[in-house]
């Protein structure tokens, strides 16, 4: 998994490419952690991400639970896979689609 990050002032954006799996999901909670302070809009970018487990989908809970009190969370382009898994676990429910 590759992570291209772009700050501008309280914006965060996070271009997520690969498969946020077990392996991968620590790569990003980690990343989210360092950066999400003072940021009131998290943008995720998923047009690359292949792949999400459910070790992927509970990093995501987390940054919506923080970004719940602070501010905003946008997940755009996500793949037909990738919503799929979002649809059957109700997360497109939870999260915000673009």
């Amino acid at each position: 998994m590759v992570i291209t990050k772009t700050k501008e002032g309280t914006s965060l954006t996070l271009v997520i490419e690969g498969r946020l799996d077990t392996t991968t999901a620590p790569q990003l909670e980690s990343e989210l952690k360092s950066n999400i302070d003072g940021v009131d809009k998290l943008v995720l970018e998923f047009s690359s991400l292949e792949y999400i487990s459910s070790a992927g989908l509970r990093v995501l809970l987390v940054a919506q639970k923080i970004m719940n009190k602070q501010g905003s969370m946008v997940i755009r382009n996500v793949n037909e896979d990738v919503m799929d898994i979002f649809d059957v676990t109700g997360f497109a429910d939870i999260l915000t689609i673009e």
